[in-house]
């Protein structure tokens, strides 16, 4: 079985040293549609909020590198294959720390408990934020809302146009520019 803790601990001090906060690893079924497993990390630049390909294959190569010496040494962190997926959190971003929370407030969330709370198991609604332990949301129909922090199973934001607003871009100068290559084959 997979350490998700031990793995945590390995490749946070990686992400802190590029500057980089780890927002989630997991280990889940792999995209790939092969059947196998990927370790997954998520991780933000704190100045945008996101990393892009360059931040990822930085924060890859030094995970890679570290697990590998672990596993040298004589850990065994995962069992079988898997394949490392290193991404920015996205704008739908799962929340997964307190001050995710705190940050995202005012925008639309659904949350998944681990069991029923209140009779509810996912709820959907504007999050108000972290208070005590407790997940603060306006629901549509069960009004306001307090969930225990401890007991998510999982958190997201929901894609809106709000978010998208309140949504840094990276820099996108010269996105729009067409560069051709006039050179022409030998023929």
């Amino acid at each position: 079985m997979t350490d998700i803790a031990r793995l945590t601990q390995l490749i946070e001090p990686e992400a802190t040293a590029l500057g980089f906060e780890l927002v989630r690893v997991a280990m889940l079924p792999s995209e790939a549609g092969d059947g196998g497993m990927a370790l997954q990390i998520m991780a933000e630049d704190p100045a945008t909020g996101q990393l892009v390909i360059d931040q990822c294959a930085a924060l890859s190569r030094r995970v890679s590198d570290v697990i590998d010496a672990a596993e040298e040494a004589g850990e065994e962190l995962i069992e079988g294959a898997y394949h490392l997926e290193v991404s920015s959190p996205g704008i739908d971003r799962p929340l997964t720390r307190d001050k995710d929370f705190a940050n995202w407030a005012g925008h639309e969330v659904r949350i998944v408990m681990d069991k029923a709370f209140a009779g509810q198991r996912v709820n959907k609604g504007v999050l108000g934020g972290i208070e005590d332990g407790m997940v603060l949301v306006k629901e549509v129909k069960a009004g306001d809302v307090r969930l225990p922090r401890n007991e998510i199973h999982t958190a997201r934001l929901v894609l809106t146009d709000a978010l998208i607003a309140a949504t840094r871009p990276l820099d996108t100068s010269g996105a729009d520019e067409l560069i051709e290559d006039t050179e022409k084959a030998d023929d």
